[in-house]
């Protein structure tokens, strides 16, 4: 029986993706449930699994966009799984057969050259110029522009008499660009996945269609440096995961977007849509390249719940096992650059969202506290937001709001009890 296996859809408002890569070869037995194929999506890559066991014809090339239910292989499930001697000596011939076909080949193009007159043999050479003791050398004057210009004499010919270079020479000599010689020269093209493509869409857009301005602040870090040198150790030791600073954020911009729900709200037509919830988006690196997984209800969460659903959507997205679901809808995002060693940037917002917290990394600066310099933890903070809904008030307002929570988080965060907020 031949079971015709087509694409599944991987998501509402999906209607085709591309093979990103074929991980069996045309002609291989599979197995039920073996992964086959990684495909594109505009949101994600997911794994293709067999739908049967049998022997497998690929109908469609690595990079090929095919629509949600095209026929993209066939499986043989009246054929017989081959023994391992039977596959390893079909193998064997096959390479053996390969390496034999190259080594002809090389050897018959070898003979069709010895065979085969070349014309360009019989032409005469010309004579090389006759070099004197002055070729090369240049004037006085010649040197000088020479110098001025940063070139070599021996990279300019001379007209001179004997091939001496002259002012003129120097003066028309037109200096190499980049490497001089030696430097490689080589590039490359390679075509982009619908992921990144369909996240270079996704900028483009966002610069396009918004109003986009950003606001900066600094954060001192000194308070949550404290909490988690005394808890961080219990914290692991409880609860399997680290107490890390996603969860100090996603809990502090919880409690600033329902000071300002504009920041949360986002534009559809001609209406403007607010939430009484907070969806959460975290922009994270990934294997094909940005993926931003949502934290859902961040609000009904404590800090174990965070920083539990931040390592499993960051797993998950690292694996390429992340799904469409798990990246769909969003309220507002959280960026955090400091990870690569970002100072400062001005994060682009992930529309339809209105707004998107940039986090960038920790140094330790000067600061002026009650009138004496100390040395504190600092990070820069900056808010993207979309300026036809949200104010300069409400935007700086939401952001000084992230500051106070992430400098007093014992008392704005934890309700002034620490280890019923880490449930120690």
């Amino acid at each position: 029986m031949i079971l015709e296996m087509k694409v599944p859809s991987p998501g509402e408002s999906i209607t085709e993706v591309e093979i990103a890569e074929w991980l069996v070869q045309d002609g291989d037995y599979v197995e039920k449930d073996q992964a086959i194929a990684e495909v594109d999506s505009d949101k994600a890559t997911l794994e293709l699994p067999a739908e049967a066991s049998g022997t497998i014809t690929l109908k469609a090339e690595e990079g090929d966009a095919v629509e949600v239910g095209a026929i993209v292989c066939l499986i043989d499930t009246a054929a017989e799984k081959p023994s391992g001697e039977a596959a390893k000596d079909v193998s064997d011939t096959y390479d053996k057969g390969d390496e034999g076909g190259d080594n002809n080949a090389e050897e018959d193009l070898a003979e069709d050259q010895k065979a085969t007159p070349n014309s360009d043999d019989h032409k005469k050479a010309p004579n090389p110029a006759q070099e004197t003791y002055a070729s090369g050398v240049a004037s006085p004057a010649a040197k000088k522009v020479l110098a001025e210009k940063g070139m070599d004499p021996s990279t300019v010919t001379g007209t001179g008499k004997d091939g001496r270079i002259t002012k003129d020479d120097a003066v028309n000599a037109v200096p190499s660009m980049g490497t001089p010689s030696g430097g490689n020269r080589g590039s490359s093209r390679s075509k982009m996945s619908m992921l990144r493509r369909k996240v270079a869409e996704r900028l483009v857009e966002a610069k396009n269609t918004t109003a986009m301005l950003t606001t900066f602040n600094e954060v001192d870090m000194s308070p949550i440096f404290e909490l988690r040198k005394q808890y961080k150790e219990d914290f692991k030791a409880k609860h399997g995961v680290s107490l890390g600073f996603m969860s100090f954020f996603t809990l502090a911009v919880v409690r600033a977007l329902k000071l300002y729900p504009a920041v949360n709200s986002m534009i559809d037509g001609k209406e403007m849509i607010s939430y009484d919830f907070c969806d959460i988006s975290i922009a994270v690196s990934g294997p094909k390249g940005l993926m931003v997984p949502v934290i859902r209800n961040a609000e009904n969460l404590s800090f174990r719940g965070v920083e539990s659903e931040v390592k499993r959507l960051a797993l998950r997205a690292r694996d390429g096992k992340i799904t469409v679901d798990e990246m769909t809808g969003g309220t507002f995002t959280i960026s955090n650059g400091g990870v690569f060693g970002s100072m400062l940037s001005t994060p682009i917002i992930n529309p339809p969202q209105s707004g998107i917290l940039g986090m960038h990394n920790i140094v330790e600066r000067p600061v002026a506290i009650d009138g004496h310099v100390e040395i504190r933890p600092i990070m820069y903070v900056a808010l993207s937001y979309d300026h036809r809904i949200i104010d300069g008030k409400e935007s700086v307002g939401f952001l000084v709001a992230v500051k106070e929570a992430l400098e007093n988080p014992t008392e704005l965060l934890m309700d002034n009890d620490v280890k019923r907020a880490l449930e120690m």
